[in-house]
């Protein structure tokens, strides 16, 4: 989703940081899920037949902060658009890009999922995966579960609740007072020891949860449910609230090697400890502080060195939604169908599974989607192809 929004001609200056960050938040989701079949006893949708332990660190790792990015970068560019086009422009821009690819690609990619795991399982004699089980929201909401397009859902729900308690601040205290309130949380979750209280609603629905080790657990419906909103609600916060504060980017990225020194260290901690009987409570705290250490050392490492245009950067970042949003089938078809059987090394597998799956779906988007309507649906404006070049009407014409 970018930074930019469809019929707006802005003077702001695009966060080239930002972007990158945003498409390495929705292309880690990818490595995550190409991780998961190599991790012994997790249930995936597809096993292979080579496991090791060792796979399960950066599947734990990356699930400590990737959606907390993702939708801290959401409240943060949320409120840019907002404060550029108004709370109506915004509803409306959010629907059309969150709400309506929900709808749109929930068959193929969801219900795909599920056609194609099931003939991976057929195709290799093997048991077709069970769906997780539920706490059984009513019908028909319990036979249309989200999959793994529940970020979209939980994105929308922080998108109406922050519109609707910001037109009650404005209405209550006026729309400078309310927008200097906002600047001070702002200042404060970036002073020294303001990444704690940015963990704080990470740490409160790990308690409310349990088992912190898995950090959220994925909601298994688009009905709102208290732990993924509490701690997603209060990532969206922590962006939007950092925007109004017009220094935090810049003490962010002065602080970079601090954060992500201390949450490498964290993360250590919690791999090493893993299995050691350790209170639930104190394994919560150190979960919500590694994860939102994470967040706060890339944004200020991306904000440091990545603010300059880079044409390949730029291009992943327009990608990585259409990438993400038509994956998962993709990479359960290379993986069950050409490499789960085959005796190679792990990294073998993972390069061929990226390199299968990276180039079709990069083929697809600049074939389907950078220079077509589903683009400006998706990142609000058409580009150019980049790979598959049309050519020009000069070049189809015959000399004379």
């Amino acid at each position: 989703m970018s930074t930019t929004t469809s019929g707006t001609t802005s003077t702001t200056p695009r966060l080239h940081g930002l972007d990158a960050l945003r498409a390495g938040a929705l292309l880690l989701g990818i490595v995550l899920h190409t991780l998961m079949p190599f991790v012994p006893g997790i249930g995936w949708l597809v096993v292979d037949s080579e496991t090791s332990v060792v796979a399960g660190i950066p599947v734990m790792v990356i699930h400590l902060f990737r959606m907390h990015l993702f939708m801290m970068l959401a409240g943060y560019l949320g409120r840019m658009v907002l404060h550029r086009r108004g709370p109506t422009s915004y509803l409306r821009d959010r629907t059309l890009r969150i709400l309506l690819p929900l709808v749109a690609f929930w068959a193929p990619a969801v219900l795909g999922l599920g056609l194609v795991a099931g003939a991976v399982a057929l195709w290799r004699g093997t048991p077709p995966p069970q769906p997780p089980p539920t706490a059984g929201p009513p019908p028909p909401l319990a036979e249309l579960p989200p999959g793994q397009l529940w970020f979209l859902a939980v994105l929308m729900q922080c998108v109406l609740v922050v519109v609707v308690v910001r037109a009650v601040a404005v209405r209550l205290l006026g729309a400078d007072r309310a927008g200097r309130v906002s600047a001070r949380l702002g200042a404060v979750l970036v002073a020294p020891a303001g990444v704690l209280l940015a963990a704080l609603p990470y740490l409160v629905a790990l308690l409310l949860q349990g088992m912190p080790e898995a950090g959220i657990a994925q909601p298994l419906t688009v009905l709102p449910q208290l732990v993924p909103l509490t701690a997603y609600l209060g990532a969206f916060l922590v962006g939007w609230w950092l925007h109004a504060s017009s220094e935090a980017l810049q003490r962010l990225a002065g602080r970079w090697r601090v954060h992500l020194g201390l949450a490498v260290l964290l993360s250590a901690a919690l791999v090493l400890s893993y299995g050691v009987p350790v209170p639930e409570a104190a394994r919560s705290v150190v979960v919500a502080a590694a994860g939102w250490l994470w967040v706060y050392g890339l944004v200020g490492l991306c904000v440091r060195h990545l603010d300059q245009p880079r044409p390949a950067v730029r291009y992943l970042a327009d990608a990585s939604y259409w990438m993400y949003l038509v994956h998962l089938p993709l990479v359960v078809a290379v993986e069950g169908f050409l490499l789960a059987d085959l005796t190679l090394p792990i990294v073998v597998k993972l390069v061929l599974t990226w390199a299968l799956s990276g180039v079709l779906m990069v083929a697809s988007y600049d074939l389907l989607v950078r220079s077509t309507w589903v683009g400006r649906w998706l990142n609000g404006h058409r580009r150019p192809r980049v790979l598959f070049r049309r050519r020009s009407a000069e070049a189809r014409t015959p000399a004379a």
